[in-house]
Formats: C-alpha cells, structure tokens, sequence
C-alpha cells in the first residue's frame, strides 16, 4: 500500500483516497495547515494567502518512472476582514465563497476535502495500476509584490507538504 503519513514545513497531508461512483473518481483528503507566525500575522494584517493542492493521477510502471495521466490544481485564498472580523475562504477554481467565524473554522474548512472529482473511469485503462498523489503548498507568488521577496527568502513563508500517495 502507498499511503503513508508526511509532514513537512507546517503542512501536513493526514489521509487521501478517492472512490468511483457514477463513472466518476472522487477524491477524500483531510490536511491539516500549521502557518508560521509571520504568515499569520500578514493574514491578520489583510493580506490573502492562497493555498493550493496539486493532485496527479500516475500509471504504475515497472521498468521506467510512472506515467502522469492527469493532473489537477485546487486553488483556495484565505483571507481576514478586520471590519467584519470574519475569515473568508474563496475557491478559486468555481467562485464559491464561504465565511468564517475564527481562523481555526476556515483552517479546518479548508482541511476537509470532500468529494472533489479528479476524473472519469474511461479515461484510464481498466488493465492498468494507477495511484493518486497530492501535496498542499502556500503559493507564494499569489502574494502581493511587495511581500514577495521577503516569502523567497524566509523559510518561514516556504509552506508545502511532501506527496501523500495512495492506490487509486
């Protein structure tokens, strides 16, 4: 079996698996996102922080590297509104917006995938092994210009989790 717990840098992918149904492939995931101060405090201070997941659906192969089959992005932006004092997850993918009374709601919101379709069946072979793979990282390009620099240089801005894979 390929799952395995990883840990890195502050986030951490818990569990991942995905089921068939309706000819689709639907993907479960609980995360769990650690920030470091100085990206909370930007938080805080008004800045959105943009999480992404990277999904990649590989064939088995013996004799050479796995074969990418497909690949997916999910994209969150995670930001404070002192005024409302609320915490605002948008999906950046659909436009969904959701609202949060504390930032731990919206850490736990955005730790909690449910049914997320990856792909449908006839898009793989039947005769084939295929495993999923997924990481979470904080996209430090998504954040304002300014504050851009100082995220390459700190490691404290550097949020990503190792690759959690399992069988598809």
């Amino acid at each position: 079996m390929f799952a395995t717990l990883v840990w890195a840098n502050g986030f951490q992918v818990l569990d991942a698996s995905t089921r068939l149904e309706d000819n689709i492939y639907w993907l479960d995931a609980d995360l769990e996102y650690d920030f470091s101060a100085p990206s909370l405090d930007a938080l805080d201070s008004g800045v959105p922080l943009t999480i992404e997941l990277q999904i990649q659906i590989l064939r088995a192969r013996t004799w050479v590297w796995d074969e990418l089959v497909s690949e997916f992005r999910q994209r969150f932006r995670l930001e404070y509104h002192a005024l409302a004092r609320q915490y605002l997850i948008t999906n950046l993918n659909n436009g969904e917006l959701a609202t949060f009374p504390s930032r731990a709601a919206a850490l736990r919101f955005l730790g909690r995938i449910r049914r997320l379709p990856l792909l449908k069946s006839a898009q793989l072979d039947p005769t084939e092994k295929y495993h999923g793979q997924l990481r979470t990282r904080l996209d430090i390009e998504a954040l304002p210009a300014p504050l851009r620099p100082v995220a390459y240089l700190s490691p404290d801005w550097r949020l990503t989790s190792e690759w959690y894979r399992w069988p598809l």
